[in-house]
């Protein structure tokens, strides 16, 4: 069997084991709304795509000075929409074959993703503006291919150090840095003239013969590096390497005073500081709430007001919406022992609500100086704390209901598909974007005034009403007890 056939042969079973998944048929909702999605990201990019060929004016070489803009959001779209890279190779390492073959086959598969080529809908527009503007065709073929070229060594970069912050999160600096390269001379003395010079060497070097290649280098050297990383941590995953004991453990006997809800808080607490998952997610959750929040308050980035509601709202909401979207999926490991004792679960849920509506003083902390400085008002930071607190945590709590996919406690590089049913997509948008349905249409009707004091209210309601929401959260997920069991046992890994 050559590498092409194997390659084949990954692609089939790794569409089988979709169709294998428990939640398959439930997927199929989830599909569909991510295939809208994509349409109206592609309508998007399109009319980017003519609006960049119109500022070319004939040059083709401008898309290549605008990629130093594309590809830093192209890696944060994959990082906040991509899941963790992970490789279903542990069944073929043992195969008389390469120990390589196998990694390379899904590192191939990154290449040739729908994902990569929807892309083109902005690069197709821009090439045929440019042609119609005079641009040469053979030197617009090239950039529409070193383009799309980028875009796929992106994607090697966006595995090269998700796969490091997955084993530290402190390697989340030199990603930013890396993009941020091309902005550095905007440090230096006249930083309009200095940026100016390096989108034009940019420009000059999307119209040269060696750009091609260049990439083409780039992405080979990279797919090995990778290759070597990506076989390293799966050898580790599969020969069970023994991780380092813990040298200190925290009691938090200060949560004794809360009983049964006190234990499960101090869970909570142990989970997000001791599991390498959670503790990643949780350290990244609070930077970038405190540097949003600080962005918010102290600059004057988002100065406008409907912006500076908007944001504010999410400095707020970023934290719970981040950590519960996959609510229950850490307790997935161990739901059996959860389930031993009655009403567990609702305890559990009672001490979520508890921890989450308590990290909200962390924003509210950061942005209070802005209330003496009058940017903010005490009203304002009031109303979207109680407004998150109890609204957008009603609405995330009912995942709880319908999550039933187990998440590793440990990052893994080996894995499984991860799937969510219609119900789970259409809960986490009325999360992201209910609060903005609610929010923006009072603050233009009524003003800010009345808003807050509504959202402050509103908000108040369901933290108050809490202990009966919970209740019925829990009712649900027990008349679906035996449907998410099964989803949390065939998902762990």
């Amino acid at each position: 069997m050559n590498r092409l056939q194997l390659f084949r042969l990954l692609r089939k079973h790794i569409q089988l084991s979709y169709k294998r998944n428990p939640a398959f048929e439930q997927n199929q909702w989830a599909k569909l709304l991510m295939y809208i999605g994509g349409g109206m990201f592609a309508i998007y990019l399109i009319i980017y795509g003519a609006v960049i060929g119109m500022a070319a004016k004939g040059d083709a070489g401008t898309m290549i000075s605008f990629m130093i803009l594309i590809l830093p959001i192209d890696f944060l779209l994959r990082f906040i929409f991509q899941t963790t890279p992970a490789m279903m190779v542990k069944p073929y390492i043992l195969l008389p074959v390469s120990r390589f073959t196998a990694i390379e086959c899904f590192l191939l598969s990154s290449h040739v993703s729908g994902y990569n080529f929807l892309w083109l809908a902005m690069f197709i527009p821009y090439s045929i503006v440019a042609l119609a503007g005079g641009a040469g065709i053979f030197s617009v073929l090239s950039v529409l291919i070193v383009s799309e070229l980028l875009i796929m060594l992106n994607s090697q970069i966006y595995l090269f150090f998700r796969s490091l912050i997955n084993r530290s999160v402190l390697w989340a600096v030199p990603a930013i840095l890396f993009y941020a390269i091309p902005y550095v001379p905007l440090l230096f003395g006249q930083p309009g003239k200095m940026f100016e010079k390096t989108l034009d060497a940019l420009q000059a070097a999307g119209n040269s013969w060696w750009l091609l290649p260049a990439v083409i280098l780039a992405i080979a050297a990279l797919f090995l590096i990778n290759r070597h990383f990506q076989f390293k941590y799966v050898y580790e995953e599969i020969s069970k390497k023994k991780e380092s004991e813990l040298k200190r453990v925290s009691s938090f006997s200060f949560l004794d005073r809360f009983g049964t809800v006190g234990e499960y808080l101090k869970l909570e607490l142990k989970s997000n500081l001791r599991n390498k998952v959670m503790r990643q997610r949780t350290i990244m959750s609070i930077v970038l709430v405190v540097v949003f929040s600080s962005l918010v308050a102290y600059t004057d980035v988002y100065d406008n007001p409907l912006m500076t509601n908007f944001w504010c709202l999410y400095c707020f909401a970023l934290y719970s919406v981040t950590s519960l979207i996959k609510i229950m999926g850490q307790e997935g490991n161990y739901i059996d022992l959860l389930m031993t004792h009655r009403e567990n679960i609702i305890t559990l849920l009672k001490a979520k609500f508890c921890f989450y509506s308590a990290a909200l003083v962390i924003p509210f902390m950061v942005m209070m100086p802005a209330v003496f400085t009058g940017k903010f008002t005490f009203l304002m930071l009031c109303a979207y704390m109680l407004f998150t607190g109890g609204f957008i945590h009603f609405i995330i709590f009912q995942l709880a209901v319908y999550n039933k996919q187990t998440l590793p406690l440990q990052q893994k590089v080996t894995g499984k598909g991860n799937f969510e049913n219609g119900m789970q997509i259409a809960i986490e948008m009325a999360a992201l974007f209910g609060p903005v349905l609610i929010v923006g249409p009072g603050y233009l009707l009524v003003g800010p005034t009345y808003t807050f004091l509504f959202m402050c209210v509103l908000g108040l309601g369901f933290i108050v009403s809490a202990p009966w929401w919970l209740r019925n959260v829990y009712t649900r997920m027990m008349t679906r007890k035996y449907d998410n069991l099964e989803g949390f046992h065939s998902t762990r890994e």
